[in-house]
C-alpha cells in the first residue's frame, strides 16, 4: 500500500510538471504557456500591432526574420545571436547582411515578457507568434500557433549562406532549397507569396531592370530612376503592387511580368510552377489556406524542445 501510494504521488507530481511546463516528448503544444505565461500572447501581438502601425514595413520583416531563423538548422532563434568570439552569428550572412530587420521589436517583446515571467517565453517562440501577428495586422490569413521552441546557443553563417533561397535563384533551385527543408513544389510557391508584402534594396533587383528581358518594359522603366545602373544600393522598392496589404496580388504581377526579383519572376516563366502561380492569383481564398498550412510546417522545422537548447533571457545572446 505505501508503494502504491508513493507511486501514485510521483505520477501526480509528473503530471503537475507536465502541465505546468509542457511536452517533455519533444513535441509543440498550443498551450504550452497555459500555466507560465497565459498572458504572453497578449504582449506579443499588442507590441507587433504597434510597430506595424508605425511602418507598414516591419510585418515583413518579422515575418521574414521567422523564416530566415527556420531555413537554417531549424527554428531556434539562431538568427537573433549577435558575434561571439566562438562563432560567426548569421546576421551578416550574405542574404542577411544589411537586410534583415526587427531585432528592435523582438528585443522589445522579450523586454516585456521576462518583466511578466522571467525565463519562460523563448526567442523562437516569440519569432513565430510574431510573423503570424505580422501577417494578421496586414489583412493576411491567421493560423494556428504551437508553443514549446528552445532557443540554440550557437549560430552558423555558412549554414545561412548555403541554405536561404538567392534573390537571384533559379526555379530548380528555389524548387531544391524549399525541397531540403521538406517542402513540396507548391508549398514553395505558397510560401514565397510571402513577397506579397515589404521593400526590396536596389542591390537585390537592379540586375533584373538592365539585364533580364522578361520583365514588363514598362515596370522595368518605372523602377530605373530609383535603381541607377549604379549607386542607390539601398533604394527600396515594394515587391509588389500592394505591398502593405498581405493579397494575392504578387502573383497577378508575376502573370503581369512585374515580378520584383528574379526569383519572384521565375515562378512564372514557362515552367512547371506557371499553373499554381495562375491558380493563387485567381482566387485568393486557396493561397490564403496554403499559405497558413505552409506556415505551420514551417514553424515545426527542426525545432528544440524539452531539455535541449535553453530559454535565453536576452535574444542577442546566450545566458
Amino acid at each position: 500500500m505505501a508503494l502504491s501510494n508513493t507511486l501514485f504521488k510521483i505520477s501526480s507530481f509528473a503530471l503537475c510538471l507536465l502541465f505546468l511546463f509542457g511536452t517533455t516528448s519533444g513535441q509543440l503544444s498550443a498551450t504550452f504557456y497555459a500555466r507560465t505565461c497565459p498572458n504572453f500572447r497578449i504582449v506579443i501581438t499588442r507590441a507587433v500591432n504597434s510597430a506595424v502601425s508605425s511602418e507598414a514595413r516591419m510585418g515583413a520583416s518579422l515575418l521574414r526574420l521567422h523564416f530566415h531563423d527556420c531555413f537554417v538548422n531549424g527554428c531556434d532563434a539562431s538568427v537573433l545571436l549577435d558575434d561571439t568570439a566562438n562563432f560567426t552569428g548569421e546576421k551578416t550572412a550574405g542574404p542577411n547582411n544589411n537586410s534583415l530587420r526587427g531585432f528592435n521589436v523582438i528585443d522589445t517583446i522579450k523586454t516585456q515578457l521576462e518583466s511578466l515571467c522571467p525565463g519562460v517565453v523563448s526567442c523562437a517562440d516569440i519569432l513565430s507568434a510574431a510573423a503570424r501577428d505580422s501577417v494578421v495586422a496586414l489583412r493576411g490569413p491567421s493560423w494556428n500557433l504551437v508553443f514549446g521552441r528552445r532557443d540554440s546557443t550557437t549560430a552558423s553563417q555558412s549554414a545561412a549562406n548555403s541554405n536561404l533561397p538567392s534573390p537571384g535563384a533559379s526555379l530548380s533551385g528555389l524548387i531544391s532549397s524549399f525541397s531540403n527543408q521538406g517542402f513540396t513544389t507548391n508549398e514553395m510557391v505558397a510560401l514565397s507569396g510571402a513577397h506579397t508584402i515589404g521593400q526590396a534594396r536596389c542591390t537585390v533587383f537592379r540586375n533584373r531592370l538592365y539585364n533580364e528581358n522578361n520583365i514588363n518594359s514598362s515596370f522595368a522603366t518605372s523602377l530605373r530612376p530609383n535603381c541607377p545602373s549604379s549607386g542607390g544600393d539601398n533604394n527600396l522598392s515594394p515587391l509588389d503592387a500592394s505591398a502593405t496589404s498581405f493579397d494575392n496580388r504578387y502573383y497577378n504581377d508575376l502573370i503581369n511580368q512585374r515580378g520584383l526579383l528574379h526569383s519572384d519572376q521565375e515562378l512564372f516563366n514557362g515552367g512547371s510552377t506557371d499553373a499554381q502561380v495562375r491558380t493563387y492569383s485567381s482566387n485568393a481564398a486557396t493561397f490564403s489556406t496554403d499559405f497558413a498550412n505552409a506556415m505551420v510546417k514551417m514553424g515545426n522545422l527542426n525545432p528544440l524542445t524539452g531539455s535541449s537548447g535553453q530559454v535565453r533571457t536576452n535574444c542577442r545572446r546566450t545566458n
